[in-house]
Formats: C-alpha cells, sequence, structure tokens
C-alpha cells in the first residue's frame, strides 16, 4: 500500500517556480505557508516539555495529516502518533510512523479489513485503538481473531454529554473482565478526552476528571501484562492532566501519555490564549525557555477597494479556518517591500466561500494588488484545506512543499 498524489492536477498552493518567493508574486495566492524556524521550534519546545515531566509524547496526527511534519515529530522523540480513524492510521504507517495510537473506536468492516492489511504489512508498528462497549469488544475479537491477529486496545472512559467513551467506572470494569476472555484481543490501557469538558470554569471538573480515570487504572491493572498506557491530553490542558496523574496513585508499570496535536504550528487565537493560560500556572512550562509560537499564516492578495473603508481578498472559507474566529492580517507587503501595520488599521470582519472583507481605518493605505499574511485560529481547519502547504523561510522564500492526506 502507497500513498501517492495523483499528477494530473497541480496543488492550487504549488503553481511556483522552484525557489520562489512569496512577496515577490512568484506563487499562486492564496497560499498557506508554515515558517520553518516557528515549527521547528514547536516540535523541540514540546517535546522538552514532555521529556521533562517525564511522560511520552503522542502529538495528534490528525491536526496536520502531513507525512513530512509526521516524520518530523517522530525524529523528535515522539512516542507515537494519534489518529482518529483508520484511514488516518494507514497514512501514518505509511509514513514511516513506528506506533499509531488511534483514538476512537474502530468499526465497520471495511475499517477492520483495512487494519488487519496494515498489521500484516507493517508487522513492526505497533497499532492501537479504543473500546467502550462489549459489542465492540465481540465484533472485534471476531474478526481479528480469524485473521489470526492479535488486536491491541485502550478502554476508553467518557463523561455524560459526551462523546464515546464508559460512562463509569463500573462499566469499564465489566468490560474489561469482558475482554479478557476474548480472543484476538490485548488490553493495553485506558484512554480519555478531557477537552469534552467545557464551561466557565472547567478545571475542576477536568481534575476530577484525572483522578477517577487514575483510580480506575489501579482497579484496570489486574488485566493489562506488562506496560499499562494512561492517556489524555489535548492542547488546552496537558500541564494539568501531567500535575493529576503524575502525582497520583497508578499502575506500577505506567507509561503517561499526553496528546496535543494544534501545538505544532500553534495559532494566533483561541491555543494563543490556553497556552497563555498554561504558561501562567505551569512553573515547569516558564523553566524551559521560550514558548510556542504562531507557525502557520496565510498569504493572500488585495484584489479589490470598492470603498474607501473596505477591501477584498482573495481568500476565503475554502482556504482557512473561521469556527474560531476570523483570520486577521499581521503584515502588509507592496511590491516586495514591508509596510507597516499597526493595531487594528485592517480588520478582517466577514468572510464568504472565496472573499474575505476588510475593514480599513482612515489613515489605512491599501491598495489592489497588495499582499497581506493572516494568522489563523484553530489550526486543524486550515490545514484540511490544503493539498499542500509550503514550507518557507523567514523571507517567505519556498522551501519545500508539504503534501497533506485528508
Amino acid at each position: 500500500m502507497k500513498y501517492q498524489e495523483s499528477n494530473l492536477v497541480p496543488h492550487k498552493s504549488a503553481l511556483m517556480n522552484h525557489a520562489a518567493n512569496i512577496l515577490n508574486e512568484e506563487v499562486c495566492l492564496p497560499a498557506a505557508v508554515i515558517k520553518k524556524a516557528a515549527l521547528e521550534n514547536n516540535i523541540q519546545w514540546m517535546q522538552r516539555y514532555a521529556d521533562t515531566r517525564g511522560v511520552s509524547l503522542a502529538p495528534h496526527g490528525k491536526t496536520t495529516m502531513t507525512p513530512w511534519i509526521f516524520q518530523q515529530q517522530q525524529q523528535a522523540g515522539a512516542w507515537a502518533v494519534g489518529v482518529g480513524s483508520a484511514w488516518q492510521a494507514s497514512i501514518a504507517m505509511v509514513s514511516g510512523v513506528k506506533r499509531v495510537l488511534m483514538v476512537n473506536q474502530l468499526v465497520g468492516k471495511a475499517n477492520m479489513q483495512l487494519v488487519a492489511k496494515l498489521k500484516s504489512e507493517y508487522q513492526d508498528v505497533d497499532y492501537l485503538c479504543c473500546v467502550d462497549s462489549i459489542a465492540n469488544a465481540k465484533t472485534l475479537s471476531a474478526f481479528f481473531s480469524a485473521q489470526h491477529q492479535q488486536l491491541d486496545i485502550l478502554i476508553e472512559l467518557g463523561v455524560p454529554g459526551g462523546r464515546c467513551g464508559c460512562r463509569t467506572a463500573e462499566q469499564a470494569l465489566v468490560l474489561a473482565e469482558a475482554i479478557s476472555g476474548l480472543p484476538g484481543l490485548r488490553l493495553r490501557g485506558l484512554e480519555l478526552y478531557e477537552g469534552v469538558l467545557h464551561g466557565e470554569n472547567p478545571q475542576p471538573k477536568v481534575e476530577a476528571l484525572l483522578r477517577d480515570a487514575a483510580a480506575l487504572a489501579c482497579q484496570l491493572e489486574r488485566y493489562v501484562e506488562g506496560e499499562f498506557i494512561l492517556t489524555g491530553a489535548g492542547s488546552v490542558w496537558y500541564d494539568v492532566v501531567c500535575n493529576v496523574w503524575l502525582e497520583a496513585q497508578k499502575p506500577a508499570n505506567c507509561r503517561v501519555v499526553i496528546r496535543p496535536g494544534c501545538y505544532i504550528t500553534h495559532d494566533g487565537g483561541i491555543y494563543q490564549e490556553a497556552q497563555d493560560e498554561l504558561m501562567a500556572r505551569d512553573k515547569v512550562a516558564c523553566d524551559l525557555g521560550g514558548d510556542l509560537v504562531s507557525a502557520l499564516e496565510l498569504v493572500a492578495m488585495v484584489q479589490s477597494v470598492p470603498e474607501s473603508d473596505r477591501a477584498i481578498v482573495n481568500f476565503g472559507k475554502r482556504d482557512s479556518a473561521f469556527d474560531a474566529g476570523l483570520p486577521q492580517p499581521v503584515a502588509h507587503y507592496r511590491q516586495g517591500k514591508a509596510l507597516g501595520l499597526t493595531a487594528e488599521a485592517i480588520e478582517t470582519t466577514g468572510i464568504m466561500d472565496q472573499h474575505a472583507m476588510l475593514k480599513l481605518r482612515p489613515d489605512a493605505d491599501v491598495q489592489v494588488g497588495d499582499i497581506l499574511v493572516f494568522s489563523t485560529s484553530h489550526p486543524c481547519l486550515t490545514f484540511d484545506k490544503w493539498k499542500a502547504l509550503l514550507l518557507v523561510d523567514e523571507e517567505y522564500n519556498v522551501l519545500e512543499t508539504l503534501e497533506t492526506a485528508f
């Protein structure tokens, strides 16, 4: 099984000459770009954080679905790459990832067949998925035992009103007992995602869930041979997950695994706010030196200035996330030269499929043909708009084209 892109249709972000410079209009715009120095900073910073806390890092690959980035994370020391589907697992394995943590239920005959094929072709890859019901466990057991394969699984713990996962410790223990009698399955540990807890002050609820999970892990220990995997933590509460689980009583041979994903390019919106809050409460993160920085940008051109206080830029919902705040301009160029961009002089106020609307202050000098660089919020939903992103240096010289596999 090989991952490949069709050569028949060019990527919309890759219509360029070799060694092109974006600011000199040598690349078709809009384009999604990743600044290499910022990306490397983020990879190293999060790996240092995990190493300093004594936990393993399994970055959630669904954020980028970019094989080149998976490889960089693994080379930097990531213990695994997290995914959300059998298809994503296949991309990770083809990319050379040696441990794939599918933090989701494996359901459906075709998906099971794909995983069985992957397990046969990539026998040196450690693949794990989640279960939260006896019905699913029995189906998986019947399928994989018939293939003479062993499927490694984690019990998922959920919360009322949340997504997947056993709602109580009692349900999880009954499930573990059932799994112990099913052929073709091997229980490896416990998984949760605390990011489903929201509200005005969710931290106490997050901490309570984590304490309950640690206690449940101790009860599940007898069903797990060897290392017990205890995993949680998205991009918001990874410090709290470390704090609670590292202090809690756990199985004797327990590996704590955190799974942030959006740190890889960070952002200028919701994850910047979350990281600011984390840095304010976590001395370990502060003492590391440095911080996460925004690495993903959208570069676009002004295509119309139909009114004195209004400009239209040639990107839209087809190009960028807009669910957690609109992309906002952070730099302004004309004929390759940087122009000053004062705070709130230019503001994105609306977005359509292919157009973004900007509000201009009277002193804003914006002309048709100008290039504007935008920061974004929630990187997952910008990555998935693009077949390829451009890796650039600080002068916006294109270093490499990074293909995605959504």
